[in-house]
């Protein structure tokens, strides 16, 4: 559902008549760019799915995305309910996605995606199920549960949904934004124990991945960046990096760090947020795309193992999801497999179960 950015209904009407037109007042005028002005703005920080433009039409899912007869299907659970002590009288809906191919005899690779309600969704912009079904089937990813989260909220606040996920309405701002390891914590000692009663799950850091668009982006860094000792892989599309809770200063806190072992794939559009506040002043510390930028900067100066693509869009999902993909491969490209051996092709068929 678009969001209403103004209702021209509330402004000056003019009447244009034969030799009786009256030009609206200064004050009106100004009052009418205002709203204008206002709602552009405030659109830019709603959800990272609603600011759309032509420059994100051009990018479309292809067949990894879609599903495809013969194609094992995972199933996908959910939602299930997470309460949370560290994040006091709060709880989340998540939904858990076990691949076909899964069996308990093996530990599963883990990847944890933030606001999952928009990632798990088979008709958005990720449609991760189906992506993990194809991937997994050709073996250009491991056997890897996934894990869609929602932030949490409070008895008063709503459940986000994929037509109303911004930071205003539950606790997503205080649990994706901030720089503190409580998320980190949430997800290590309230979400993992729930999760390996059910199922076998690697504790390999390198066999955990975590990803999430806008603030879930940072969030996943975040987790990461505070315990590479759980996870160590990052997806990262129009990541927040910027001044909303501090996160402007990741790229001097990487080069001022020694080098944590994080792999990272970032994505972000040219025409992203870039900065321009109430009034028309420039924010650097407000400018998604250069804030991005200055990530990979510092992380390929420190060495880290980090791929990025810069395309034409806005905060939008859509090349973010058309590239998921080939983000998955890169983050998960060197997964343990059983040697080659061109007298055995045992390894070299679909993956079936």
């Amino acid at each position: 559902m678009p969001i209403k950015l103004f209702d021209l209904r509330a402004t000056t009407t003019i009447t244009l008549m034969r030799n009786q037109f009256q030009p609206p007042s200064l004050h009106s005028v100004r009052r009418f760019l205002a709203i204008i002005a206002s709602g552009i703005l405030a659109a830019q920080f709603i959800t990272p799915h609603c600011w759309a433009a032509p420059t994100d039409d051009v990018y479309r899912l292809g067949s990894d995305s879609a599903p495809h007869e013969g194609v094992p299907k995972g199933k996908v659970i959910g939602p299930l309910t997470l309460a949370s002590e560290i994040f006091t009288n709060t709880a989340r809906h998540y939904w858990v996605y076990i691949p076909a191919q899964y069996t308990r005899t093996e530990a599963a690779r883990l990847m944890i995606f933030q606001d999952g309600h928009y990632f798990v969704a088979l008709d958005k912009d990720y449609r991760v199920p189906y992506v993990f079904d194809n991937l997994i089937y050709r073996r250009e990813m491991p056997v890897t549960i996934g894990v869609f989260i929602n932030p949490g909220r409070t008895p008063d606040q709503p459940e986000s949904t994929s037509t109303n996920w911004g930071d205003n309405i539950n606790n997503r701002a205080t649990e994706y934004n901030e720089l503190n390891d409580r998320y980190a914590r949430m997800i290590i000692y309230e979400l993992l124990p729930v999760l390996e009663k059910d199922y076998n799950i690697s504790k390999n850091p390198e066999d955990r991945g975590i990803g999430g668009a806008s603030s879930g982006a940072i969030c996943a860094f975040t987790v990461a960046w505070q315990r590479p000792d759980q996870f160590r892989k990052v997806l990262s599309t129009i990541g927040s990096f910027t001044n909303i809770r501090g996160g402007h200063t990741y790229p001097e806190l990487i080069r001022q760090s020694e080098r944590k072992p994080i792999r990272i794939f970032l994505q972000d559009g040219l025409n992203d947020n870039r900065g321009r506040r109430r009034g028309g002043e420039y924010d650097p510390k407000r400018d998604w795309h250069a804030q991005n930028r200055l990530m990979v900067t510092a992380l390929t100066d420190k060495g880290y193992d980090v791929n990025y693509c810069w395309g034409i869009g806005t905060h939008s999902n859509k090349q973010g999801g058309a590239m998921l993909p080939e983000m998955l491969r890169w983050l998960w490209r060197d997964y343990p497999r059983p040697a080659d051996d061109p007298q055995d092709d045992s390894n070299r068929k679909l993956l079936v179960p």
